[in-house]
């Protein structure tokens, strides 16, 4: 008689492993379709492929339309014509040497890296963040955010980690202070108190845009959108403020791992000969305004334009100048004081360090300056512009209406395309000078930019300092991934951009200027 063998046990089912929240997965979809997209650098030139089959089909159909500044005939010329390949080959060179952002962003990084690589935007940021109580600590770093944005990438690797410092100096989350740091840089990149390298970039490719509607003569300014820009450092720090305290400070998971390798918060504090060397260089900074100002105060001073103009005139026509000098001169004599700049020949070796930071921008403004080059030629620019202008004028759309669609479109397009000068090289050729035939100025299109070209910049993995501030973020949470940097900076993001695109519609819709000289309507 067979014993029947005992029975196996039945193995435990495996609990379901936990479904990814929605906007996890939403970012995961994004960074692999980010991935895929090539090099800013081959997009550029192969738009510019796609522009030339455009440009031969939409000749070969005779498409033009009439002008409305001087009621000529403009038709699209074809790029793969003999005109147009001779026209292609032979103005290379001069499409890069001529492309208006090109001088200007050279001349104001050679200033600004003198500035940052002799540790005085360093030592201007720690002072920022480390002398404020604990009741101002978050207003303190998400306005030193916008601030930093004068240091371009150095911002995110400077004043994150200098965020978790003040937030732990103060008894405070760090993991709070990351988050709020990154944030303030990243979505609100283009809204700063002190004009950035961002806005001579922006300023020469909307000019260049401006042309197509406003011929030869149309220039924006540096600063064309300075007022609004102060306006908006302000409102977003606020912004970042108010949600922090009402919204992620509830959080349950804001206190960092037991065995966090946690950073000496002495590193916040100045020693006695840099806390000296910062008075130094801010000194020199207000004799240097002062003397500026006296200069400019007269009404026959060399500085003024016609009829004693500032709004036209050398000042504004050379602040890319004048602003470069000022970062060298607080370098300098910060520098000279800290003992970071030693000698007069290690000013030059600062500036050659900050153009070799630029190398990579300059080799994007080779392709994107054919492109531009190439779609002003085609004159599609034209055609759209004129058609589309048509189209609103005769659907009624509200003018509101239109910044809005502008605004969501721009700002879906910044998640996947995180460089602004490439994402505005796009879309200004065709939105500059489609809302300047309805009346509304280039540089309230740029200001429009702005918003979209910053809002959506913390929540995306396409951006390379989200991942550097992921890498912040797990020194004190080492489980953190994508998705925990998403849910902490995505509340903060939806805020920043709707309270400044309200900014914005408030600021149209009262008729002020965005900056020196820049027209109200």
């Amino acid at each position: 008689m067979s014993v029947p063998s005992p029975a196996r046990p039945q193995a435990s089912p495996q609990p379901p492993e936990p479904q990814l929240p929605r906007i996890v997965r939403a970012m995961a979809v994004i960074e692999r379709a980010g991935n895929a997209l090539p090099h800013p650098f081959w997009l550029f030139w192969i738009l510019s492929g796609v522009l030339a089959v455009a440009s031969a089909v939409l000749a070969a159909l005779d498409v033009d339309v009439i002008s409305p500044e001087d009621g000529k005939t403009v038709a699209v010329q074809n790029l793969l014509s003999g005109d147009g390949l001779a026209m292609a080959v032979s103005t290379m060179i001069s499409n890069f040497a001529s492309f208006p952002p090109m001088a200007t962003i050279v001349v104001v990084i050679m200033g600004v890296a003198v500035a940052e690589r002799s540790g005085f935007l360093a030592a201007l940021m720690k002072v920022g963040v480390s002398r404020v109580p604990a009741s101002w600590v978050v207003f303190a770093v998400a306005f030193a955010g916008t601030v930093a944005h004068v240091a371009s990438a150095a911002a995110y690797i400077i004043l994150v980690p200098l965020g978790g410092l003040a937030f732990r100096a103060v008894g405070r989350s760090p993991i709070l202070g990351i988050v709020v740091a990154y944030t303030a840089i990243a979505s609100g990149y283009d809204a700063s108190p002190i004009p950035t390298p961002n806005d001579a970039i922006f300023a020469g490719i909307t000019t260049a845009a401006a042309k197509i509607a406003g011929g030869e003569d149309a220039y924006v300014s540096p600063l064309s959108n300075w007022f609004f820009n102060i306006a908006s450092s302000l409102v977003l720090a606020a912004v970042i403020t108010l949600v922090t305290r009402f919204v992620l400070s509830k959080r349950p998971d804001l206190d960092p791992d037991p065995d966090a390798d946690l950073e000496d918060i002495g590193a916040l504090h100045l020693s006695d000969r840099e806390r000296s060397a910062l008075r130094r260089a801010v000194t020199a900074l207000v004799v240097a305004l002062v003397a500026l100002t006296a200069v400019v105060l007269p009404h026959s001073s060399p500085l003024r334009g016609e009829g004693g103009s500032i709004v036209e005139s050398p000042l504004l026509d050379g602040i890319a100048v004048v602003v470069a000098v000022l970062f060298a001169l607080v370098g300098v004599v910060y520098g000279a004081s800290a003992g970071s700049v030693a000698k007069p020949a290690d000013v030059p070796k600062l500036m050659v360090e900050g153009v070799k930071q630029m190398a990579p921008v300059l080799v994007l403004f080779f392709a994107i300056a054919q492109f531009l080059a190439y779609f002003d030629w085609t004159r599609i620019g034209d055609v759209v512009a004129v058609e589309a202008a048509q189209a609103l004028r005769h659907s009624g759309m509200p003018i509101l209406v239109v910044f809005l669609l502008i605004l969501l479109l721009l700002t879906l397009v910044n998640i996947m395309v995180t460089s602004g000068s490439a994402m505005w090289a796009l879309a200004a050729p065709v939105l500059v000078p489609m809302l300047m035939l309805v009346q509304v100025p280039a540089e309230t299109t740029q200001a429009l930019f702005r918003i979209a070209d910053s809002g959506s910049t913390a929540i995306t993995p396409m951006s390379p300092y989200f991942v550097m501030a992921l890498g912040f973020l797990q020194r004190y949470r080492k489980s953190a991934g994508i998705g925990t940097l998403t849910s902490y900076t995505l509340p903060l993001a939806v805020a920043m951009t709707t309270a400044w695109t309200l900014l914005f519609l408030v600021w149209w819709s009262l008729g002020i200027p965005l900056g020196p000289g820049a027209p109200v309507r």
